[in-house]
């Protein structure tokens, strides 16, 4: 992977936020969940569509905080816009697992 300097990392608005809604997202090629996520007052709330269903059920994630890249453009999934990307890390079978900060943390707060 090539090298990429700090200031280009920097560029990168990866944040916090506590998911407000979850929806099941048959629609969707590969199965996904419709995420609403509140990345504080600066950012606002956010939608994104996470294919996170072989850990995840939606109604085990309202509340839950997860990281996110705020500042990609917003990308069309079916019918679903995708305003931010829930970040994850593939498990040893590929499935997602997400990135979640292990204290409570305030919404918007930014990876440093």
């Amino acid at each position: 992977m090539a090298e990429i300097g700090f200031d280009t990392f920097e560029q990168v608005d990866i944040r916090v936020g506590t998911v407000t809604r979850a929806e099941p997202f048959p629609e969707a090629r590969k199965p996904a969940i419709k995420l609403w996520v509140d990345f504080g007052d600066e950012v606002g709330i956010r939608k994104s569509s996470a294919r996170i269903t072989d850990h995840y059920a939606p109604e085990t994630l309202v509340g839950k905080q997860v990281m996110g890249v705020v500042n990609f453009p917003p990308r069309q999934i079916g019918p679903f816009m995708s305003e931010a990307l829930v970040l994850g890390f593939a498990d040893a079978q590929g499935a997602i697992v997400l990135a979640i900060p292990d204290h409570d943390t305030p919404n918007g707060a930014r990876l440093c």
